[in-house]
């Protein structure tokens, strides 16, 4: 059975920093386009940051570039997402997901998610 667990999340005032994981079972993550979608309250899903498996591309959006960074662990099976100087608008649900594409311009649709860690940034 595939399955994701995301963990990491909480509550950090204005220029603080969390790092997300999120561990996968019952597939090898080496082997997928993978990546981060956040949504906050009333807003759409965003894709947040993606890493391509082939040629180890990274994608982020606009509003994280500099302040986050996508890494892959292969020996848990696991990717992280650091976010350092996290501000009020980074607040949401941040999953992780395998998606259909990744490259340094975009973000594939996802196949298979979590369930999602929240992330509040609040003075």
């Amino acid at each position: 059975q595939l399955q994701f667990v995301e963990s990491g999340g909480g509550s950090v005032q204005p220029g603080g920093s969390l790092r997300l994981s999120c561990e996968a079972s019952g597939f090898s993550l080496s082997y997928y386009n993978i990546g981060w979608f956040r949504q906050a309250p009333g807003k759409e899903r965003e894709g947040v940051s993606c890493n391509n498996y082939i040629d180890d591309s990274t994608y982020y959006t606009d509003s994280v570039k500099g302040r986050f960074a996508i890494s892959r662990d292969i020996r848990k099976n696991a990717v992280h997402l650091q976010m350092n100087n996290l501000k009020p608008d980074d607040t949401a649900v941040y999953y992780c997901a395998t998606l259909m594409g990744c490259t340094s311009h975009s973000m594939g649709a996802q196949i298979q998610g979590g369930q999602g860690t929240q992330v509040t940034v609040s003075s």
